[in-house]
C-alpha cells in the first residue's frame, strides 16, 4: 500500500494523469467502498489543494456526508437542494464558477467559491451519491476535472 502520493505535471490535465494511476493501485485490492471513498478524498485535497473533498451517499431519499476532506460539512442535504441536491435530482455533473450565483446554493463555508458535483453510481447503473469538490477559487473547475474527475469515481 502506498504511504504517499507524487504529483507530477504543471497542467490541470498532467496532475490528473499522475493521479489516476496512483489512486488505482491505492484503492487495488480495497473491497470497502467507504474506505476507498476516504482514500480518493485525501488523493484529491492532496493532489490539488481543493477547499473541501467529499462524498454524499443517499440515504432514506437524502444525501448524507460521507467520508470527507476539509472544513466541517452539512451533514444532509435534500433532493434538488444546493448543487449536491440539484446534480443528484438532475442525475447530472454540475459545474458552478461561482456559487454565490446558484440558485439556492447551500454554504457550508464560506470560503468555498466555485464547486463541481458528480453523480456516483453502482453496478445497475443507479445513483447512489454524489462526489463534492469546493474550491476558493472562482471558475476552478471546467471539463478536464469532469472527464478525470469521472475516471477517478469509476474506480470505486
Amino acid at each position: 500500500m502506498a504511504e504517499s502520493l507524487e504529483i507530477i505535471g504543471n497542467s490541470k490535465e498532467e496532475k490528473y494523469q499522475s493521479l489516476l494511476p496512483q489512486i488505482k493501485s491505492l484503492l487495488g485490492g480495497e473491497s470497502d467502498m467507504i474506505a476507498n471513498m476516504a482514500n480518493i478524498c485525501a488523493a484529491l485535497k492532496y493532489g490539488f489543494n481543493y477547499l473541501w473533498v467529499g462524498f454524499y451517499l443517499i440515504k432514506e431519499n437524502q444525501l448524507v456526508l460521507g467520508p470527507f476532506q476539509g472544513p466541517i460539512a452539512c451533514t444532509r442535504i435534500n433532493m434538488g437542494k444546493g448543487v449536491c441536491g440539484t446534480a443528484w435530482k438532475n442525475n447530472e455533473t454540475i459545474i458552478v464558477d461561482d456559487v454565490d450565483q446558484f440558485p439556492g446554493h447551500i454554504a457550508c463555508s464560506s470560503l468555498s467559491k466555485s464547486e463541481i458535483v458528480l453523480p456516483i453510481y453502482n453496478t445497475q447503473n443507479e445513483i447512489i451519491g454524489v462526489l463534492d469538490i469546493d474550491s476558493e477559487c472562482y471558475q476552478s473547475f471546467d471539463n478536464i476535472d469532469k472527464l478525470y474527475l469521472n475516471q477517478i469515481i469509476e474506480l470505486l
